[in-house]
């Protein structure tokens, strides 16, 4: 069976990934079969650790499982390295001496263990003594209860973490009140919605990336646009002889590399440049999920055969958290940018041709299997294929943006 797997970024105080967690779902048929945690849970520690590589699914930061009773007792989580491994212990789970035991075990051959769902009671006291995180969730929890928890727990030595934290006010309300690590999706959300102009450093760079991705853009053009610019060469060359690629000889040369990638390659690649210099003062995976995105919509049009160039879909995903990027509302920023009317629809949650792409990559990203259910069906997109799709997207985006860097 099918795992379906995405993950959801865990920051530090500074908006860094600390780590992601990663959710999942055992399969889809039928808008999901009668599976239970400990099911779901082994089929995805098989897939990540197995069959896949977790530096490809986690980039190098640890992960966060949920670990249901029965697998806690089990131990399973001694089958993973510790190095990776935060064993997440679902609310539901009553502390035994089982469970103590199996925690006490984890923690001292170096597992960090984390709280999930957190909401005191007195039987919890072996686990809050044992936890390296106590997850508070910000949706379930009243301000009184999260300070009264955090005033408890204060000398235990755990690290708090805030959860369903969707906006930048409960974002720094979490870090008033002193959590130190931070899960939710505020990060891609508009900092300060106001009307402030866009500053005309970055109008520019924005009618360069959209302008790039126009039909009639001459690849003359942007060869030469690249060859004077050594920051960007540099990248490309960097790029393109990433492990991603896998390849026996290694492009030293312009020329050869936009042979290598083509016209449609190079205008994704600069428009991801230039949308990096948009967003350099803001969390790495703002950037990060515009590329996933970008590379998802583009490779769901073209495995669907739309008729209409999957560079339209790239360019979809890629400007769909400009608003974030730019602190601005989403209209305001298309009202200066020169793309199409399909798109802008689409940008703005209207209904067309190419917004239930949009959709389906938002609600695989969340974790919202459902919604990605109803998406693919609506498009006649087969789910089996979903998760491949995604792998790709995040493999590809993670070599392009380390070419960033370096």
């Amino acid at each position: 069976m099918q795992v379906y797997l995405a993950r959801q970024p865990i920051f530090t105080r500074d908006k860094s990934i600390y780590a992601y967690e990663l959710l999942f779902r055992g399969g889809m048929a039928n808008y999901f079969p009668d599976i239970d945690g400990n099911s779901a849970t082994s089929r995805v520690l098989s897939s990540t650790f197995f069959s896949s590589d977790i530096e490809h699914i986690t980039g190098g930061k640890r992960a966060f499982i949920n670990f249901t009773r029965e697998l806690l007792g089990m131990k399973i989580p001694l089958m993973f390295p510790p190095s990776i491994t935060t064993v997440e212990v679902l609310e539901d789970v009553i502390p035994d001496d089982i469970i103590v035991a199996s925690c006490k075990e984890m923690s001292s051959k170096g597992y960090l263990i984390a709280l999930d769902d957190f909401e005191y009671e007195p039987c919890l006291q072996p686990l809050i003594h044992l936890a390296d995180f106590i997850k508070i969730d910000f949706m379930k929890s009243s301000a009184e209860e999260i300070h009264d928890y955090l005033t408890r727990l204060s000398g235990t030595g755990a690290k708090f973490l805030a959860e369903k934290v969707e906006t930048y006010e409960e974002f720094q309300m979490a870090l008033d009140m002193g959590f130190s690590y931070f899960q939710g999706y505020f990060f891609s959300k508009p900092q300060v919605m106001q009307e402030t102009d866009i500053p005309a450093l970055k109008i520019n760079l924005l009618q360069i990336m959209t302008e790039a991705n126009r039909d009639d853009f001459s690849v003359n053009e942007l060869q030469k646009l690249i060859e004077r610019d050594v920051g960007i060469s540099y990248k490309l060359l960097r790029y393109l002889n990433s492990p991603f690629f896998r390849r026996r000889n290694e492009i030293s040369s312009i020329k050869h590399a936009l042979i290598m990638l083509g016209e449609q390659g190079i205008k994704r690649f600069l428009s991801v440049i230039i949308l990096a210099e948009l967003s350099n003062d803001k969390p790495d995976e703002l950037l990060k999920s515009s590329v996933v995105r970008a590379k998802m919509c583009e490779s769901l049009a073209a495995r669907k055969g739309t008729g209409t160039d999957p560079a339209e879909f790239f360019t979809l995903g890629l400007f769909s958290l400009i608003d974030a990027i730019l602190d601005s509302d989403m209209e305001s920023v298309l009202k200066k940018l020169p793309l199409s009317e399909e798109i802008k629809r689409a940008l703005l949650k209207k209904d067309n041709r190419l917004s239930g792409y949009l959709k389906l990559t938002e609600s695989y990203e969340q974790g919202d299997w459902e919604g990605a259910a109803y998406f693919a069906s609506a498009i006649g997109i087969d789910m089996e294929e979903l998760p491949a799709i995604y792998f790709n997207a995040l493999g590809w985006a993670d070599s392009l943006l380390t070419s960033q860097h370096g």
